[in-house]
């Protein structure tokens, strides 16, 4: 295990309107406000998105297995943001809900709003982590920079 210890920096707060790319405008504002890291949470609706829902088997590298969400469904969810390179790479998990059903997984793609989200972003300040590309799985994650093993 590795950690940094970092203070809570600025909080953003944001509406999202009915048809917005959710992934899309979270990424506008990161930019715009260069978080470089935070944390984010999403709580509305979201509809044509697709999800992640685990690995079709529990090997490396993992081989995604994807459910879509095409209709409307209830949305509540955390997620991170740290930069690869020069892009801000955003990963978030969240729990999808219609009527009795109840899905659960790592929104990667484009998604829609659905009415409304709202998201609030709360940056992390004073800690050096980025996502790098990691060999044996193949994914983009996140990698603490100077970091003192704490095992």
């Amino acid at each position: 295990m590795k950690y940094q210890v970092g203070e809570v920096g600025r909080v953003v707060v944001a509406q999202l309107d009915d048809e917005d790319d959710i992934l899309e405008c979270l990424v506008d504002i990161v930019k715009k406000e260069r978080v470089k890291a935070g944390i984010f949470y999403l709580v509305g609706g979201i509809k044509n998105a697709k999800i992640v829902v685990g690995p079709a088997q529990d090997v490396m590298p993992p081989m995604p297995t994807w459910r879509e969400l095409v209709e409307s469904h209830e949305t509540l969810g955390i997620g991170t943001i740290f930069w690869y390179k020069d892009e801000p790479r955003l990963h978030f998990h969240g729990a999808y809900g219609k009527w009795d059903t109840v899905k659960a997984g790592c929104l990667r793609e484009a998604a829609k709003t659905f009415l409304i989200m709202e998201a609030i972003i709360v940056e992390i300040k004073g800690v050096r982590a980025v996502r790098d590309l990691d060999p044996a799985s193949g994914m983009v994650l996140l990698r603490l920079l100077g970091s003192f093993d704490r095992t």
